[in-house]
């Protein structure tokens, strides 16, 4: 008895056997993928300054948005041909804790440009530990949609209800001018229309800044004017314990493209040769000095620094790293 039936349990475990190795990965099969990314932020020790890249959004910068030789554009157009991903760009703000206070540098597009591939800034702080609530300051490179976007939602409401914002005179007077935007190219009309709209509730509560010199606004940060791309276009470049990083808005728009040819200019910029002489005065200055990088369409984290390659210049981005480190400088050469 005892052995018959344990022949029969024998036979039933062997079937149970053959069925799993029919289809030993069937359970494993059945499980979704998951499409949901980490948080987009990404921070770094800068002195005693935590610098922290918060992620708005991803796109791709459009060939025909670029000036430059017809032989260097047509290298540009065969080079995307055989890389479809080479003018991928991305949108990023900064913020910068002082341990006084808490300062974003440009705030991505918001609502206001991009379509819904943007507008990502505001959960990226979330994500980050931080809340709109809590801003400080905002400092603006210039007032084009997408580094002012995240400011204020489409319907009036100020993102940052408790911060002041910052930007150059220059930059102010001349886009929310409705006499200036009144005699501008139609094509040009959106980026006046968003510029009034984003800044109108900030100007209203009285929270609208704006400086014309060096007039110190942080602690222990520099202005650095910029000129070319927009009128009052401004870096901003903080200082702490001997480390900078520089905050440079627009210098760059399509990374592999203007590093290897700088005097490359955009369809955004107000004055192109003021741009390329701008670009060509910083780059071999930071690449020099090994200036930390923050640049807001640069490969997400936007964060790196430049090294001479050649007649041009390549981008050394800051390697992910899951520790609390202090950004380190190359050794001098």
């Amino acid at each position: 008895m005892l052995k018959r039936n344990s022949m029969g349990f024998a036979a039933v475990l062997l079937g149970a056997l053959a069925i799993l190795i029919a289809v030993p990965n069937a359970a494993l099969a059945a499980a979704p993928q998951h499409h949901d990314q980490v948080p987009g932020f990404y921070r770094l020790k800068v002195g005693d300054l935590e610098v922290t890249a918060l992620f708005d959004g991803f796109g791709i910068f459009d060939p025909n948005w670029l000036n430059g030789t017809n032989a260097t554009m047509d290298g540009v157009v065969k080079a995307l041909h055989e890389d479809p991903h080479m003018l991928d760009v991305a949108d990023t703000g900064f913020l910068v804790n002082t341990g006084k206070q808490l300062i974003l540098v440009d705030v991505g597009a918001g609502t206001w440009w991009g379509g819904p591939a943007f507008g990502r800034l505001a959960g990226s702080l979330r994500g980050a530990g931080y809340t709109p609530e809590e801003v400080d300051i905002v400092l603006v490179t210039h007032l084009h949609s997408d580094h002012i976007g995240g400011l204020t939602t489409q319907d009036g409401k100020r993102v940052f209800p408790n911060a002041d914002v910052y930007v150059a005179k220059a930059e102010s007077d001349f886009w929310l001018s409705p006499e200036i935007a009144a005699k501008a190219p139609k094509d040009a009309q959106p980026f006046f229309q968003s510029a009034q709209a984003i800044a109108a509730p900030y100007i209203k509560a009285g929270k609208w800044d704006t400086f014309s010199g060096s007039e110190q606004i942080v602690e222990g940060m520099q202005l650095v004017p910029l000129p070319g791309h927009t009128p009052g276009h401004t870096g901003y470049e903080f200082s702490s314990k001997g480390q900078k990083i520089l905050f440079w808005g627009d210098i760059i728009h399509a990374l592999r493209v203007q590093l290897q040819h700088p005097e490359v200019t955009a369809i955004f910029d107000i004055d192109p040769t003021a741009a390329a002489a701008t670009r060509n005065q910083l780059l071999p200055k930071l690449a020099r000095e090994d200036v930390l990088i923050a640049g807001p369409h640069m490969n997400f984290p936007a964060l790196g620094r430049l090294h001479k390659e050649g007649s041009g210049y390549s981008w050394a981005p800051v390697v992910f790293t899951d520790q609390w480190v202090e950004y380190a400088p190359s050794p001098q050469k």
